[in-house]
């Protein structure tokens, strides 16, 4: 029996996985990742190292990427509730500069799959938010790079409140845009 559900977004590359959850009385149960399954759905991405972020709400995280050691990565929500984004900046792909997303919480325990040649980023929801992930390559810092997260030619849309700023990193506030991303 298939624990997961593979279902791609707007930008099919990004696929939400929605396992089987077992609850009752006691609490729940389920299988976060199981290489089979995931291999059968086209993910067979070995991944090398996991990733754990505490944030608050109206933090936003990203865009970021990494330039020569790309990584795809396998991101969930343990506690809270964030939208998460991936952004397609593989050159010569048909979705290049395109973006989707997806609710991932605490309480709907799916995952959101993100192939390398994407830039990643998420905005927290709810007062608190843990955020684990997997990656297929190193993070390696002198490598790292990004993208403006509200770039008007992407068209990401941020559910932030009417009038609200996200809490941006001082670097996260620094990154191009697409256009000045093409011209590196």
């Amino acid at each position: 029996m298939n624990k997961f559900t593979f279902e791609p977004l707007a930008v099919p590359d990004l696929v939400v996985i929605k396992p089987t959850v077992y609850g009752d009385a006691r609490g729940f149960f389920l299988e976060t990742y199981r290489a089979d399954e995931f291999a059968a759905a086209g993910i067979t991405n070995p991944f090398v190292q996991d990733n754990h972020s505490h944030s608050t709400q109206g933090v936003l995280r990203g865009l970021h990427l990494q330039k020569t050691h790309p990584q795809a990565k396998l991101i969930r929500c343990v506690t809270g509730r964030i939208f998460d984004v991936g952004v397609d900046l593989r050159v010569g792909s048909q979705t290049y500069g395109q973006w989707a997303g997806v609710e991932l919480s605490g309480d709907n325990h799916w995952s959101l799959f993100i192939p390398r040649g994407f830039a990643h980023g998420f905005l927290v929801l709810s007062p608190e938010v843990d955020v684990e992930y997997q990656c297929d390559e190193y993070y390696h810092p002198e490598d790292e790079g990004g993208l403006l997260w509200n770039d008007p030619a992407v068209g990401i849309g941020w559910p932030l409140p009417a009038g609200s700023v996200p809490l941006l990193s001082a670097k996260d506030q620094q990154w191009p845009t697409l256009a000045e991303w093409e011209k590196r």
